[in-house]
């Protein structure tokens, strides 16, 4: 029953171990010396939790990976950041629900900083150059 859930494994500069984690029980987490045994260690104590939720009768947390999700959602953001996404979309020729689902999807290094990839604008400027050469 626990196989369902998400799990994940960092590591931890301030304790110095590896950090079990389960998405669905976020006050839980398992410390251990390997990212191995911190995996084990918080699937272990989430399938002690769950038999004790079972045990008094409590409904049990879903699980993300058997949610559905329609692949939609809406967002406010501040005027000033709509009508420049607005214009970058317009001068790269997407739409704005393109624009945004690419930077979205663009990954973000763990400096907090955006990582160098290539946006639709700089990737339609190298089709073209491409298909012109």
């Amino acid at each position: 029953m626990t196989q369902h859930y998400s799990y994940r494994v960092v590591f931890s500069q301030e304790d110095g171990e590896w950090v079990g984690l389960c998405t669905e029980f976020p006050s839980l987490s398992h410390l251990a010396a390997t990212q191995v045994e911190a995996m084990q260690g918080i699937a272990a104590l989430v399938g002690v939790v769950v038999d004790d939720i079972v045990a008094s009768g409590e409904a049990l947390p879903e699980a993300m990976s058997d949610r559905s999700y329609s692949g939609k959602f809406v967002t406010r953001v501040p005027e000033q950041l709509h009508r420049t996404l607005a214009i970058e979309a317009a001068e790269a020729g997407v739409s704005l629900n393109r624009l945004v689902s690419y930077k979205l999807a663009m990954p973000v290094p763990m400096t907090g900083r955006p990582a160098k990839a290539v946006g639709p604008r700089s990737a339609a400027k190298s089709r073209k150059a491409v298909t012109t050469a």
